[in-house]
């Protein structure tokens, strides 16, 4: 039975990727950070799958702490992991501050995922062949980078940071690929569409959305067609490879904020 680690998995997309895995016959690591919550999902997914393999994993991903013992909880819990989706994301419109001093937006969006895949890449290479899938947004595409204000310390817009870290998703994914080159684990990055959830009510009040089962499709693509088996270092929009950023076809861009994330995530 194939493994996989599903980030933000409690609502919305993650929800339903988890569910549509579980029904793939996968093994399912569910985390989030409320554990009532969480509990709440796993006996939804048993209750329709009562043989079904789910288990529920807390963390609060905008402490760099948590997210570590996370790591060592997964590493405990499983000898693999086939798949790494880092789904989970946040909208900060007021310019907060983790328990670590790194802004929200990309503590949360960026390097919780950045610093977790890092975690697990051991054991996601022993697992090989091993996916690991970051869930991004269109929005990345009106993004620009700052390497001298990444955490837009200077001149602070919601909806401009969390672009900005969706960015930054894109620009790791295709920098993991690129790392991981010829060593059995494949990086790509996705839209997941416009979706109905509460992230989407909380950035873009009157924007419409769409199903949350609609959004987990090209995740659930990423992580399970064997159309997708070897692709790695791309964007795809519904289930099909996508124009990304340019700055993710830089080398040195790519190269410089894993740089800086590794730095401050502390990974060698």
């Amino acid at each position: 039975m194939k493994t996989v680690l599903i980030t933000g998995a409690t609502d919305g997309i993650g929800k339903q990727t988890a569910l549509q895995l579980a029904r793939h016959g996968w093994r399912v690591l569910l985390h989030g950070r409320n554990s009532q919550r969480g509990e709440e999902v796993v006996g939804e997914i048993l209750d329709e799958m009562p043989h079904a393999q789910v288990e529920y994993l807390n963390a609060d991903l905008s402490s760099l702490n948590e997210v570590r013992q996370l790591a060592r909880t997964v590493l405990a819990l499983t000898p693999r992991l086939d798949a790494l989706v880092n789904n989970a994301g946040g909208f900060f419109p007021q310019r907060q501050l983790s328990r670590d001093g790194l802004e929200m937006n990309f503590a949360v969006n960026h390097l919780a995922h950045f610093l977790l895949t890092n975690l697990l890449l051991g054991l996601l290479q022993s697992s090989a062949p091993a996916r690991v899938v970051t869930v991004s947004s269109v929005i990345h595409r009106n993004a620009r980078l700052n390497f001298e204000d990444l955490q837009l310390e200077q001149s602070y817009n919601g909806t401009r940071a969390y672009a900005t870290s969706k960015l930054m998703n894109v620009l790791f994914a295709a920098e993991l690929a690129r790392r991981m080159e010829g060593k059995g684990v494949t990086s790509n990055s996705l839209h997941p569409g416009v979706v109905a959830t509460k992230m989407l009510q909380s950035a873009f009040p009157s924007m419409q959305g769409g199903s949350p089962v609609d959004g987990a499709a090209t995740s659930v693509y990423l992580v399970t067609s064997p159309d997708v088996e070897g692709v790695t270092g791309k964007y795809f929009e519904n289930k099909q490879i996508a124009p990304h950023h340019p700055l993710a076809d830089d080398p040195e861009a790519c190269a410089r904020l894993w740089e800086i994330s590794a730095r401050l995530a502390g990974v060698g």
